[in-house]
This record gives structure tokens, sequence and C-alpha cells, in this order.
């Protein structure tokens, strides 16, 4: 099964080696097989917008014939995730404790992870509402600690949630011992936490699903990308995630000549020989170095043809 037979593919890397331009060239590829396709990018520091030289946005703009576009803004999504947990609560809470509730959000906005939440929130909402409007999407993540953090968030966050769920149903049920003869009391935060476990748990199932979804990691024919990528597999290995497919970019080209080059070509080789032996189970992706920048959609046509080949 190829990359471009799956409806969900993230790709993930270390940083600089290409992975941006790697999602959108399968991106453009799947496009260009007739597919609608929505390339979606979680990486706080956008590079779509400069490969398409286009603005792009939080909702999806057309960037080419079947390829739609959008970049998630983590602190437009915060904001929303945040006033959407304001919304619950401000019906369940006495009027009078609003305020604090209030301040204790806006301390909770700026938290460490609040960003991720709200990005995974935004990402399930891809996955399981707008995901009907594509035949495919391909998802750009941020470097590779981001990465294995969203995609182990369903596993932690159902977990957690379950937790919350249980101490809430044993509250309810002393409080209805208590005060109102054993009968159930209405709960809207455990109707919410219901609700949201319910996606988590569907999100997880789209995952884990080898048929639907797939991983791609991009990397470079060197010592830290090459270790990077194996911690970052075994950790998503963790979580019943499986990388199926590496994208080794910017491999040196047959025809580069010249003693420096020849040179850098033995080097090269050690880690190409190093990539194959660690990653046995992997199919594996030989992108030649190209002479320029991707820098414009002829260019990345051209690197996206290079994604079919697997060895």
């Amino acid at each position: 099964m190829s990359l471009t037979d799956k409806e969900i593919v993230f790709v993930g890397g270390k940083g600089g080696v290409g992975k941006s331009t790697t999602a959108s060239a399968l991106a453009l590829l799947s496009a260009s097989e007739g597919q609608k396709t929505l390339l979606v990018s979680t990486d706080p520091a956008h590079n779509t917008g400069d490969i398409f030289d286009r603005e792009i946005g939080g909702t999806p703009v057309k960037v080419a014939e079947n390829l739609f576009a959008l970049e998630i803004d983590p602190e437009k999504e915060t904001e929303r995730y945040i006033d959407s947990v304001r919304s619950n609560i401000r019906h369940t809470v006495h009027s009078g404790m609003m305020e604090e509730v209030n301040r204790q959000l806006d301390t909770a906005k700026a938290s460490p992870g609040a960003d991720e939440a709200a990005m995974f929130d935004k990402l399930i909402s891809l996955i399981l509402e707008e995901r009907a409007s594509y035949d495919r999407l391909v998802i750009d993540t941020a470097p590779t600690g981001h990465t294995i953090r969203l995609l182990s968030l369903p596993e932690l966050m159902g977990v957690w949630i379950e937790g919350l769920l249980k101490k809430r149903k044993k509250t309810n049920e002393n409080y209805s011992r208590l005060l109102h003869d054993g009968e159930p009391i209405e709960d809207p935060i455990y109707d919410v936490l219901l609700e949201r476990q319910e996606r988590f748990k569907k999100a997880r199932e789209i995952l884990l699903n080898p048929d639907t979804t797939g991983f791609v990691f991009v990397l470079n024919p060197e010592r830290l990308p090459v270790l990077e990528t194996k911690k970052a597999l075994v950790l998503l290995e963790q979580y019943d995630l499986h990388v199926d497919t590496l994208v080794v970019n910017k491999v040196l080209p047959e025809a580069a000549d010249g003693a420096f080059l020849a040179e850098r070509r033995k080097h090269e080789e050690t880690y190409l020989r190093m990539i194959e032996e660690t990653f046995p189970k992997q199919k594996r992706i030989i992108i030649p170095l190209q002479p320029n920048d991707i820098s414009d959609f002829d260019k990345l046509n051209l690197f996206s043809r290079s994604l079919k080949q697997e060895s």
C-alpha cells in the first residue's frame, strides 16, 4: 500500500530535514491523482504559505487543483479552546464564582501544554468532522518532540478523562444519597466529559487503523536525524503507532562530482547503511539533494514525483 492510499498521513521529523516540503509534495501528489486533499500544518513556524507563495490561515484555501491548505494557529486555537471550556462551565457554577473561574482559565491559557491541548482539539475536529469533505488529509507536524506529544494525546487524555469521570460519578452518587434520596442528579460537566471521552476514543481508533492512517518520518543521512528518528519510532511504538515509511531526503545524486563531494558521499554512505540496518521494517524513499531550493510549484511537482519511489 502506497502513501497515497491512506486517508490520513502524518509527516514528522527533526527540524530542518525537509518535513514541510515533503508534506506539501505528498499532498500535491495526492491531488494530482485526483484526490481532494487537505494539507494541514500544525507547526507553529508555518512554512506552507512560503512553499506555495501565498497567504494561508486558519480556514482552508485552494492552492492547486484538488489541493487545499490550512495552517492551525496555536494562539487562536488556545483562545477558542479556553472559550469553549468557559462556556461549558458558565452554566454549571454559581454566578458569584465566575470571576474566579475566569481568572483560573486565563492562567490556564498561558500554561505549558495549553496550546498542544487546543491543537489536538482542532485536529480531532478535522479527523472526525471535516475529513468528510476531503479524500485525504496530509498533516505536517512540528519537529519530533511535538509530534510525539500530539500523537500520544488520545491515549493520555483518554486515561485522564476516564479518571475524572470515575471521580465525578462517585461524587454524584454520594451527593444524591445525601440530599436526593438516592435519585440521580443532572450533571452537565459529567456529560461534557463523557462526550469528550467518546471523541478521544474515536480519534484513537482512526489513528491506530493502519488501513486509514499512515505515519511518515523525514530524515537526512546524518547522525543526529537518524538517532532522533530511532528514538521517535520507539516512543510511538509504545502507543501502538507504527511508522511505515521513511523519506531519506537530501541524498547526494550520483551525478554530483568533485573531490569534496566524493568524500562527502563516502561519509553519507555510512549513514545510509545505518538507516537500512536501523529501520529494516520501514519502506524507504530516497530523495536526491536538489541543486536549488524547492521555491516554486514546478520544483515541488518534481519533488512530489520522487515520492513514488520506494525501496
